[in-house]
């Protein structure tokens, strides 16, 4: 690493790591150096396509690699405490996709080994590095709605997914929570905290995934949150949070909302919309920026994506999952997939 340049390591090839791909380079203090598949000729084919100078067969030749300040685990999530561990211990950077782990004890296993070892590890939860959506919370925080007293949020995709679709595999954790509840969770915790109970009711497939799951969050503030997923049908991926002296309402997108409107009582509404400057809605550029920011810091954490709030957010996902009765392979119908909620 230089004071300029930060040099990033691939590791997998689908699409959410094209898509990352595709943002990093854009950035002209990033610099893609190798990337990694299970398969050699995945990897070369990935690294034709974008200019990458190495590619490599196995994960731990990437792991391995000195000339790689960052590495970027784009894998299923299955694989995450494995890919993720393994670059950890080798000394590399991790950013880690979404949802960080399977369940909360991998979580705790690759802060610990990040701690362990001194480095820097995120979970690429983007929509917390979003412009938009760190102003909206900073209204919040700032009291421009008085107390929070309730929040809404939902994430849905219409379908309909075959049983061999990944997102009906409980191999690959399958479901809608991890996958796409992930959002609605991690919003209502950015702006209350780890909630102090937890209700919850879903559809379950013949799989044993989630097709469609609803959350009762509450704090002992007395707020409450309402989360809602699925993989049935498509939702209008709308949030809202209302307080004691107003309300804000994302109409669409609000993991990266293009706009929020600002209800304050006796005021006109108050529309902010997003910077054209920061790019587009979609894009992943942001989350890099502050990766690469904290490590030329020298931080082992992001302040904006804090490890306790990670940990939190999948103890939370762990509860959900507890009440509804989803279990993947290797997680014993018995396990008590709780951990004792911390009251906000």
């Amino acid at each position: 690493m230089t004071a300029d340049t930060v040099r990033w390591g691939i590791l997998a090839t689908g699409g959410i790591a094209g898509a990352f791909t595709a943002d990093l380079i854009d950035l002209p203090d990033a610099e893609v150096v190798a990337v990694a598949s299970r398969s050699e000729a995945s990897a070369k084919t990935f690294a034709e396509r974008f200019g990458i100078p190495r590619a490599y067969g196995d994960w731990d030749a990437l792991a391995r690699d000195e000339d790689i300040d960052v590495v970027y685990v784009a894998t299923p999530h299955t694989a995450h405490r494995t890919a993720a561990g393994l670059c950890l211990a080798a000394g590399r950077n991790v950013l880690c996709e979404k949802p960080f782990t399977l369940n909360v004890r991998e979580a705790a296993e690759l802060v610990a080994l990040a701690r362990e070892h001194g480095r820097f590890l995120m979970e690429a939860m983007w929509m917390y590095c979003n412009p938009l959506v760190r102003r909206l919370k900073s209204l919040v925080d700032d009291g421009a709605i008085g107390e929070v007293r309730t929040v809404q949020a939902d994430f849905g995709l219409a379908g309909p997914f075959p049983p061999s679709h990944r997102l009906r595999n409980p191999e690959l954790g399958g479901g809608a929570l991890l996958d796409l509840g992930v959002y609605p969770v991690s919003f209502a915790q950015l702006l209350l905290g780890e909630p102090s109970d937890i209700a919850a009711r879903a559809v379950l497939s013949e799989e044993g995934v989630d097709l469609q799951t609803g959350a009762l969050l509450s704090w002992e503030s007395g707020a409450l949150g309402s989360v809602h997923c699925s993989i049935v049908g498509g939702t209008a991926t709308s949030a809202s949070v209302t307080g004691s002296q107003g309300r804000i309402d994302i109409p669409h997108g609000f993991f990266f909302p293009d706009r929020f409107v600002l209800h304050r009582d006796g005021r006109d509404p108050e529309e902010f919309t997003a910077d054209p400057a920061d790019g587009p809605r979609n894009s992943l550029r942001h989350e890099a920026a502050e990766v690469m920011r904290a490590v030329r810091a020298g931080e082992t954490e992001s302040p904006l994506v804090p490890l306790d709030g990670t940990l939190a957010v999948m103890r939370t996902l762990d509860a959900i999952r507890d009440r509804v009765g989803v279990r993947y392979p290797g997680e014993t119908p018995d396990e008590d997939l709780t951990a004792e909620l911390t009251p906000a």
